[in-house]
């Protein structure tokens, strides 16, 4: 995944994604995709690490997320440029990101995402539905 947030599955390999994933992202990679996929809520960075602990690390020179916060960052980015292949459109991949959807059973994707790793396939699959037209 590079610093810039550019399309990480195209650009990196697993095992180099694995690598950055443990040796940590740049809280500024964290803060840039809170801009892009929510950038009227100040307050989405927050779902992506603690208040308390991001004000820590802001305060420490070259801080790094953790292997925990690093693979969520990697997690929603990767469901992020999937809904914007899908959708191709920021704001229609947002929408979709925070509605309920029915097969979530009324929970939002971008929630289903952010909670653990298993969320992640689940909404992939139902994008995987729209982009190749099995519908959902």
């Amino acid at each position: 995944m590079s610093e810039t947030l550019e399309r990480p599955a195209a650009v990196e390999t697993p095992v180099r994604l694995a690598d950055r994933i443990e040796n940590g992202l740049p809280i500024a990679t964290m803060e840039r995709l809170a801009q892009m996929v929510a950038p009227d809520d100040l307050a989405f960075v927050y779902r992506l690490i603690p208040r308390a602990t991001l004000a820590r690390r802001r305060a420490q020179p070259e801080a790094r997320l953790t292997i925990d916060e690093s693979a969520r960052v990697v997690r929603v980015w990767q469901v992020w440029d999937y809904a914007r292949q899908v959708w191709k459109d920021d704001d229609a991949a947002r929408r979709f990101l925070f509605k309920p959807h029915m097969l979530l059973e009324g929970r939002r994707p971008i929630d289903m995402v952010l909670v653990s790793e298993f969320g992640r396939p689940v909404v992939e699959n139902i994008l995987g539905s729209l982009l190749y037209g099995t519908g959902v």
